[in-house]
């Protein structure tokens, strides 16, 4: 399927049959998360995979009720990586077991260090944050891509997530992707016009 009809066929699934997706995909995207664009290739983000049932409930009500957490196949739980001393270091470690030039690993790391050091926890964490999308916009896309169906959801209690799935910190959980087999139909796309939003 070429990029833009997947794009258009994508949709926020409200409900899925319960259908298992083989191991062999689910790998199969989270290598495409895995290559998600991230600024400083930093790539703060982490994700929790949740596929036992029991757990599913736990969660579904710190989910606002939402039926996608307990009929879909596999929950990803994205979180966000405010951690920059540990990113950088771990950064710095791939380049060089990747043979990047040294002269390339300084700037990198220079580069992702001066920006890091001006910035507040809370910018770090906004940032990361903002990052976090980025890996969730490929899992969307890829999941079509795969044959599957997704839903993108902010509405959950990150605390209560954090807490039931024991997520450490400094992870902060952003959004929730489940990922299943559609049984329900989309409801035509509405946009707004390209001409409201391109000035």
């Amino acid at each position: 399927m070429e990029f833009s009809k997947i794009v258009m066929s994508r949709y926020a699934t409200k409900k899925f049959d319960g259908r298992k997706i083989p191991d062999s995909k689910i790998d199969e995207i989270l290598e495409i998360v895995r290559f998600a664009p991230s600024a400083i290739n930093l790539q703060p983000w982490k994700i929790k995979v949740v596929t036992d049932q029991e757990t599913k409930e736990l969660l579904r009500p710190a989910a606002f009720n939402q039926e996608q957490i307990t009929s879909c196949s596999h929950l990803l739980v994205f979180c966000a990586d405010p951690d920059y001393d540990s990113l950088i270091a771990r950064l710095a470690a791939l380049l060089k077991k990747s043979g990047a030039p040294e002269e390339m690993q300084k700037m990198i790391i220079g580069m992702a260090a001066r920006f890091a050091n001006s910035m507040s926890p809370e910018q770090k964490l906004a940032w990361s944050q903002a990052q976090t999308y980025l890996a969730l916009g490929n899992a969307l896309n890829g999941a079509k891509s795969l044959g599957f169906d997704s839903c993108p959801m902010g509405g959950f209690d990150p605390g209560e997530f954090s807490r039931i799935l024991k997520i450490p910190q400094p992870l902060v959980p952003v959004m929730l992707c489940p990922l299943g087999y559609a049984a329900d139909k989309p409801m035509p796309k509405v946009r707004f016009p390209k001409e409201d939003i391109v000035f």
